[in-house]
């Protein structure tokens, strides 16, 4: 069996109910009714990671019937006797259809779904609301949580797609190091922190929620499971948008010149968890020692020259000149931009590389290539243990620095990269280096 298609059997085959990732774990069924004096937010949001949607619906009917798609579709009902129907326009599916009294309805669901809201008075045996999802001119927000930069990167487009597609007024909140990268970029689009979206989540039409939900067995916040679809591309299948990947544009450096003069290489070599690094000890110093023979000058653009955890830690590599530090992501944007090409890992630089348009050689093992953006210069050894970010039995464990789920604590420990050969990156680079040498000269 394809490496591939060992990750699809074993998300689509998995029956075991032990999962220890704390994303999201929704209600089983389509819709809840809660008490209407009862906040839908402290009820039903019980993922700490975004902020709580607003406490009652934004849409105000005559009838003193509310509405909106902040949690999902949700109507908030009066005193009465109601007959409530939730439609999926697209499937014709009934998502939701019982008698109830004043209270709020939540649909389970909160990725996008083109939905119709039906109301009938039982008292009077009338049609007091009918509602099908059309978010044009409206406001919308999507949320990104967290401060991975990576993530804000892969997503964002799926973001811009929506807007595009629905001519909305779309307001995407996330970490304000990404909200500087994106600002001003796209007409119709803003960029805000979590703090300032809470200022103006009461106007929200609809909000979706973009994230990777390990425990979402019922497929009620992604519609595909994340470790089949891949990291950026779930965004796209939470949206209802083309998944096809497309790089955001990102806020220019005032600067044009290159930072430096002659032909230089970027790299980044450090990361949030050992099992994303490049664990060859000798890897980083024989590429290095490899692209100066070819004419390069090396840079390192991590934000620390160091990283690791009690007796792993790891350091810039010898040779490289050290452009680390807490700079504006738009300084390295710059630097990326007039590299001949990067190498990087499955982490936020080799995201914003590609974001950039420059090549990117990308060495990654504890995750699948179909979890990142297309390159040609994917590096990755399918003869040893690899791809357990894919497997839902063995859970990412975010507060394990030295996660290896297989093969902890033995000699086969990161074998994923420690057996990516330095030899298999450097032809990447020379496939690079022949192409740029073939390209004709520019005139100045």
């Amino acid at each position: 069996m394809s490496d591939i298609n060992s990750i699809i059997d074993s998300i689509l085959n998995y029956a075991g109910p032990n999962q220890t990732e704390s994303s999201s774990t929704p209600p089983p069924s389509s819709a809840v009714a809660l008490e209407s004096s009862a906040p839908v937010s402290a009820q039903s949001n019980s993922n700490s990671a975004f902020p709580a949607s607003p406490d009652v619906p934004t849409q105000i009917t005559p009838t003193g019937i509310a509405y909106d798609f902040n949690f999902g579709p949700r109507i908030s009902l009066p005193e009465g006797r109601w007959r409530v129907n939730l439609l999926d326009l697209d499937r014709d599916v009934h998502l939701y259809r019982a008698e109830t009294g004043a209270c709020m309805i939540v649909g389970s669901k909160k990725y996008y779904i083109r939905t119709r809201l039906e109301v009938l008075s039982l008292d009077t045996n009338e049609v007091v609301l009918v509602h099908d999802y059309d978010c044009r001119d409206q406001n919308v927000a999507i949320l990104l949580p967290g401060g991975t930069l990576g993530d804000a990167i892969g997503w964002f487009s799926y973001a811009v797609k929506f807007q595009q597609l629905h001519q909305c007024h779309l307001t995407v909140a996330m970490n304000p190091d990404a909200c500087k990268l994106f600002a001003g970029q796209y007409p119709g689009i803003r960029c805000c922190t979590f703090t300032e979206y809470e200022e103006i989540k009461h106007l929200s039409y609809a909000t979706y929620h973009i994230g990777l939900f390990f425990n979402d067995e019922v497929h009620d916040w992604q519609p595909s499971d994340f470790r089949l679809v891949g990291l950026h591309r779930t965004a796209a299948y939470i949206l209802g948008v083309n998944p096809a990947e497309v790089p955001p544009r990102m806020v220019p450096w005032p600067e044009a010149k290159p930072p430096i003069e002659g032909p230089y290489v970027v790299i980044a070599t450090q990361a949030s968890s050992q099992c994303k690094y490049w664990n060859n000890p000798y890897g980083w110093s024989r590429v290095i020692t490899h692209l100066n023979q070819l004419g390069y000058e090396v840079v390192c653009i991590d934000k620390s020259p160091v990283g690791g955890h009690r007796n792993n830690w790891n350091y810039i590599p010898h040779g490289t000149r050290d452009e680390t530090g807490d700079r504006p992501l738009a300084e390295r944007v710059h630097w990326l931009r007039h590299a001949t090409f990067f190498i990087g890992l499955s982490s936020g630089l080799s995201w914003l590389a590609w974001a950039a348009g420059t090549p990117v050689v990308l060495i990654s093992g504890f995750t699948h290539p179909l979890n990142e953006f297309e390159t040609p210069y994917r590096v990755f050894n399918p003869h040893v243990c690899n791809s357990c970010w894919h497997d839902v039995r063995t859970p990412f464990d975010h507060g394990n620095v030295l996660f290896c789920p297989r093969h902890e604590n033995t000699s086969r420990q990161f074998e994923c990269t420690r057996l990516i050969s330095p030899e298999h990156v450097i032809s990447y680079c020379n496939t690079i280096h022949q192409r740029q040498q073939s390209l004709p000269a520019i005139e100045e």
